[in-house]
C-alpha cells in the first residue's frame, strides 16, 4: 500500500478547527490524548487491520512531496486570512523540524499525511491541526503523487534524451557499416548499422513525445478539491498550483481527487518504451550470437560451468523489462476498473504500478543504450552477410523496374532467379548470368534489352544495393546522414522542453521556500 487516503474531510473535527485532524497534543507527541493519531483517535486505532491499511513505510517516496503540499496549502491558508498568520509561523517551523529529523522518525500512522500531521500538533499542540483546514487526505495525496511523478518523469525524460544522443553518435559513426536487413527473422535487404541504430532513435523520440504529454497532463493541481465535493472556506487553488509549480488545477473537485489517468497515462508510456527497448535488446542478442557484434564485457556475463560462454545476459534482462512494465500497465488499469467516484481506497493499490513502471524501465533503457554505445561491430562478417538469401533481389527488381519493365513482372524475373538458385542448391548467391536466363524465360527477351550487365552486376553488390535507396528515410549513408541531422534537430528542442519543465518546477521550490520563510 503506498497512499491512504481520507473517505471524510471532516470526520471528528473539534476544538473549533476544520478538518479531520483536530485532535489535542499529548504527551508522547501523537496528537491524541489516549494514544490514537490525529485523525483515527481510539477508535479507528487499533484492531488486526490497523497494518493491512497502513502505507506509511512506502510512503517514503512521497515525503517530500508531502511537505511541499503541506507548506504550499498552510501559505495559502494565511494569504487568505484562513489561518492566523502565528499558526502559520508555527506550523511551518514544525514542519522544517520534521522534515529534518526525516520519513524514519515520524510517529506510527496509517500513513505519511495522518503521520506528519500527528508530528506537527506534538510539536505546535492543537493550533497544529489548522494545517488541514479546507483539505482533505483525498486531494492531499493526489497532489503529493503527481508532484512527486512529474519529478521521476523528468528524470526518465533526460535518460531517453541522452539515450538518444547516444545513438545518432553510433549512426553517424556507422554510415557505411553494412548489416544484414531481416524481416521475418529472414535474409530480406541489406541496410547499415547506422540506419538500424537511427531507427530506434526515432522510436525513442515518439516515446519522449508520449513522456512529455504524460508530463503536462500530471503537473496539475487537485489541491483545494478537498475530499471530493469542494470546501466553503474561501481557498485560492490556482495560488497553491503556482506555489508547487504546477502548470494548472484540476478544476472540476470531484475528478480532482478520483482521477488516477495521469498514471496510467505514464505507465503506459513507461510500458511502450520498454517494447522499444525489448525489440532493441532481441535484435542485439540476436545479433551477437550470429557474430556479427560482440557486446563488450560490461553488459555481458559468463556460465558458472561453460568457461567459453559470454552471454548477453544484461539485454536479456532489458527484454525482460517489457514484460514488469506491461503488467504494472496492466495491475493499474485492472485496479482502476469500475471503481465509483469519487475516492476509494483501492487507489491506494494504484500507485506502485506506476512506481514499478518509473523505476525500471529507465534503468533498462541506460543499459541497452551502453551495450549499443560500447558494441564492437564485425565489420567482415556483416559485410559477407549482406548479400546473404539474396537479399539484393528487390534492388534488381527495382533497378529492372527503373529500367522499364513493369514492377510485377521485375519482380518475376528475380523471382525466377531465386527458385532456380534454390533447385540447384546454389549457396553461393545469383550472378548476371542466373538473371539472364530467368529474364529470357519470363520475357522472351534480352535482359540487356533494358539493362547492361555492367549496372546489373553493381546491383547485385550488398554496397550498391544499399547505396541506391537513398529516398529520405532510407538506408544509403547520405539519407541516413540527413535523417541524422534532422534527428538532432529534434533531440535539440525535445532536451530544450525538458529543461524549461525542470526549469520552471526549480524555480516553483525556490518561490515556495521565499515564501516560507517569511513566516519563519
Amino acid at each position: 500500500m503506498t497512499d491512504g487516503e481520507d473517505t471524510a474531510e471532516t470526520e471528528g473535527a473539534n476544538n473549533g478547527t476544520s478538518g479531520d485532524s483536530a485532535g489535542a497534543a499529548s504527551d508522547d507527541g501523537t496528537g491524541s490524548e489516549s494514544g490514537g493519531t490525529a485523525i483515527r483517535r481510539d477508535r479507528f486505532s487499533g484492531g488486526p487491520a490497523r497494518g493491512f491499511m497502513s502505507s506509511l513505510a512506502a510512503d517514503r517516496r512521497i515525503f517530500e512531496a508531502d511537505l511541499a503540499v503541506d507548506r504550499a496549502h498552510t501559505v495559502m491558508l494565511a494569504e487568505q486570512g484562513i489561518v492566523d498568520e502565528d499558526d502559520a509561523a508555527a506550523i511551518l517551523d514544525a514542519l522544517d523540524d520534521v522534515e529534518a529529523a526525516g520519513h524514519a522518525e515520524l510517529p506510527e500512522a496509517e500513513d505519511v499525511h495522518e503521520a506528519i500531521e500527528t508530528a506537527v500538533i506534538g510539536r505546535v499542540g492543537p493550533e497544529g491541526g489548522r494545517m488541514h483546514t479546507a483539505r482533505s487526505r483525498n486531494d492531499e495525496v493526489a497532489s503529493c503523487i503527481r508532484y512527486r511523478l512529474r519529478g521521476d518523469l523528468l528524470d526518465a525524460l533526460e535518460t531517453v534524451v541522452g539515450a538518444r544522443e547516444e545513438l545518432l553518435d553510433v549512426a553517424a559513426e556507422h554510415g557505411e557499416t553494412l548489416l544484414p536487413g531481416f524481416t521475418h527473422l529472414q535474409y530480406a535487404q541489406p541496410v547499415t548499422v547506422a540506419h538500424w541504430v537511427a531507427s530506434y532513435e526515432q522510436a525513442l523520440a515518439r516515446d519522449t513525445e508520449r513522456l512529455l504529454a504524460a508530463y503536462d497532463r500530471t503537473n496539475r493541481s487537485p489541491l483545494g478539491a478537498a475530499a471530493f465535493a469542494g470546501t466553503p472556506f474561501d481557498v485560492d487553488r490556482e495560488r497553491t498550483a503556482e506555489l508547487l509549480g504546477f502548470e494548472s488545477v484540476v478544476d472540476n473537485s470531484m475528478d480532482a481527487v478520483s482521477t488516477r489517468d495521469f498514471l496510467v497515462e505514464s505507465t503506459s508510456a513507461m510500458a511502450t518504451l520498454a517494447a522499444t527497448l525489448s525489440g532493441l535488446a532481441e535484435d542485439l542478442v540476436v545479433y551477437s550470437g550470429r557474430d556479427y557484434v560482440e557486446i563488450s564485457d560490461d553488459y555481458a556475463s559468463t556460465s558458472s560451468i561453460m568457461p567459453q560462454k559470454k552471454n548477453p545476459d544484461t539485454l536479456e534482462l532489458v527484454r525482460a523489462t517489457a514484460g514488469e512494465a506491461n503488467g504494472a500497465l496492466q495491475g493499474l488499469l485492472t485496479t482502476l476498473k469500475g471503481l465509483p467516484r469519487s475516492y476509494n481506497i483501492d487507489l491506494q493499490e494504484a500507485t506502485p504500478h506506476a512506481w514499478t513502471a518509473v523505476d525500471s524501465v529507465p534503468e533498462a533503457l541506460e543499459v541497452a543504450t551502453g551495450a549499443v554505445a560500447t558494441a564492437d561491430w564485425n565489420e567482415e562478417v556483416l559485410a559477407a552477410e549482406a548479400g546473404a538469401g539474396f537479399s539484393t533481389a528487390t534492388g534488381v527488381a527495382d533497378r529492372l523496374a527503373m529500367a522499364g519493365l513493369p514492377f510485377r513482372t521485375a519482380h518475376e524475373v528475380v523471382a525466377t532467379a531465386a527458385e532456380r538458385l534454390d533447385d540447384d542448391g546454389d549457396e553461393s548467391g545469383p550472378d548476371v548470368a542466373v538473371i539472364e536466363a530467368a529474364a529470357e524465360d519470363v520475357l522472351g527477351e534480352s535482359l540487356t534489352d533494358f539493362v547492361d550487365r555492367e549496372t546489373l552486376a553493381a546491383t547485385l553488390d550488398p554496397g550498391e544495393s544499399v547505396a541506391m535507396r537513398d529516398s529520405q528515410g532510407g538506408p544509403a549513408p547520405e539519407a541516413v546522414a540527413a535523417s541524422v541531422e534532422r534527428a538532432r534537430d529534434r533531440l535539440s528542442a525535445d532536451r530544450a522542453a525538458v529543461d524549461d519543465r525542470r526549469e520552471a518546477v526549480a524555480a516553483a521550490d525556490e518561490a515556495l521556500a521565499a515564501e516560507v520563510a517569511t513566516y519563519v
